[in-house]
């Protein structure tokens, strides 16, 4: 018998080939396998840098799951000495991270940090010869990842500069390049195109990784596995068994420090164009003949080809805008979005949106999918609703009092990350009756401590892999997708369809309907 072969009878027999090993999780790489390499990170002296990159690369680095030989280099306008940035980022450490502060100073030692000025050619002519002299003392072979944690508005400046320097370049002698781009990218299709072009005039698109950290999630990478690798879910995955499907990304915070780039932003640029159609995509897309980067993201710009577009007769029954006002959350009373800091006390900018999206394609013709995302709502919530079709014929009837509930697949993303099934059994006792059970899989506690998203992509970018990062094609198509809803968040024609709601609801009144079934 081959040796790919199982015998029928035995555990997984049967005469199919066994399915091959899985690709290695973190903490079962090996660091000689991983390329050496040098981590720029440009806006170095900010928030995400603190909160996010550096707490991701010092786990990756405890797990052993960084190169042997790597350097981290913070670059950012801020004067700052090494000190004081090993400082700074030491003190914006988790405590969830103090059972390894002991080897805080092993890993402080691979960060530097250098003032940049994003206007000036010389300034990044003088990074360069900082990388090469770095690559001499860490061994690190030529190879730079250049991560974009800063404002939108400098990355084609950025991009361009590092392309004047030589540190776009590959090949003759150097390592490879890549460059990390945070969301959004652009602002409109129209933006979107310009900094993309902007960006390939010195990098190629393999070298361009355009991040969303909600695509590398434990539960949101296990949709897939879910759909493919289980066949009881495929052939009812579509029109004829699911009534509808609801993704929600619900925020108990306000705008917070982020007024600047919100009140430009709104919750469609900051939620809609990436997180929310990804995940949709991810949801409903056809199977990719491979588990790879180019054969997913084909499957998502099929998707997003076959979205039905908007038209100004439907605008109003599949659209949803709000803007939350004064409330209560967990019991302390906040303002409304207008009195926020940096927030005009006029602004139009939606914090809530509701959308009816349809698929015209084969598999899910008529099956309307609802898009939900808002601040100041009542909880912190992030989960997918599958919801099933009721029964077609009950022959229970004049023998059950109750309706029969239909199944719900519900994938739980934040605060809990897992899978659970709602189905009908027979109650306990003499007297029949259904009862609605429940069958759960909790992600964390059945594969250890779930591993924070950040560490995910940043590991991919060492290893140079793109199956959970966007490309242009994708983002221009979603973009396209929501420019009308983009117009009509705009203040000047939103025409009363701006609907205000109490901070810690579930949002405007006009939403509620289908929030009943998305949370209930």
């Amino acid at each position: 018998m081959p040796d790919d072969l199982i015998a029928p009878g035995q555990p997984g027999g049967g005469i199919f080939p066994l399915a091959s090993a899985a690709s290695p999780c973190a903490c079962c790489l090996n660091p000689a396998q991983l390329d050496p390499c040098v981590i720029v990170i440009f806006g170095a002296s900010g928030d995400l840098t603190a909160r996010k990159l550096t707490p991701a690369l010092f786990s990756l680095f405890c797990q052993g799951s960084l190169p042997e030989h790597v350097a981290i280099v913070g670059a950012g306008r801020t004067a700052m000495t090494d000190l004081e940035f090993r400082g700074m980022l030491l003190a914006a450490l988790p405590d969830s991270g103090a059972r390894r502060r002991e080897r805080w100073e092993e890993f402080a030692a691979r960060i530097s940090y250098r003032v940049i000025d994003y206007d000036s050619e010389a300034s990044f002519r003088e990074l360069s010869a900082a990388l090469a002299a770095i690559d001499q003392a860490r061994q690190t072979k030529g190879n730079r990842i250049f991560y974009l944690a800063t404002p939108p508005s400098l990355y084609a400046t950025i991009g361009s500069r590092l392309g004047q320097a030589g540190l776009a370049a590959e090949g003759a002698g150097r390592g490879w390049s890549r460059l990390v781009v945070e969301k959004p990218f652009g602002r409109d299709l129209s933006s979107a195109v310009a900094l993309d072009s902007r960006l390939h005039q010195y990098f190629a698109e393999r070298q361009i990784f355009r991040i969303d950290h909600y695509l590398a999630k434990e539960t949101v990478q296990n949709i897939l596995m879910l759909r493919f690798a289980n066949v009881i879910f495929e052939p009812i995955w579509n029109r004829n068994h699911i009534d509808s499907i609801g993704i929600v990304a619900a925020e108990e915070l306000g705008v917070e420090h982020r007024a600047g780039y919100y009140e430009q932003a709104g919750v469609i640029r900051d939620m809609f164009q990436n997180h929310m159609l990804q995940l949709l995509a991810l949801t409903c897309m056809e199977p990719p003949s491979q588990l790879a980067a180019e054969r997913v993201r084909d499957e998502k710009i099929k998707l997003f080809r076959s979205l039905k577009p908007f038209d100004s007769a439907t605008m109003a029954q599949r659209i949803v805008l709000g803007q939350y006002g004064q409330g209560s959350i967990n019991g302390r009373a906040v303002p409304c979005y207008r009195e926020e800091p940096g927030v005009a006390s006029d602004s139009c900018t939606p914090t809530f949106a509701m959308t009816q999206v349809f698929i015209d394609n084969w598999r899910w013709r008529g099956v309307p999918m609802y898009l939900v995302s808002g601040k100041r709502l009542a909880e912190k919530r992030t989960q997918i609703v599958v919801q099933f079709k009721e029964t077609p014929h009950s022959m229970f009837s004049g023998v059950l009092a109750d309706a029969i509930v239909a199944n719900r697949l519900l994938i739980g993303i934040y605060p809990q990350e897992n899978i659970s099934l709602r189905f009908q059994a027979k109650g306990q006792g003499a007297k029949l009756c259904l009862a609605p059970v429940t069958m759960d899989f909790a992600y964390p506690v059945a594969s250890g401590v779930a591993a924070d998203s950040y560490e995910k992509v940043l590991l991919d970018c060492i290893l140079g892999d793109q199956m959970l990062f966007l490309d242009q094609t994708g983002i221009e198509l979603a973009w396209d997708f929501l420019a009308p809803v983009l117009a009509e968040s705009d203040c000047a024609k939103t025409d009363g369809m701006l609907h205000p709601y109490e901070a810690g609801s579930w949002g405007p009144a006009a939403a509620w309907p289908w929030m009943r079934l998305l949370i209930g």
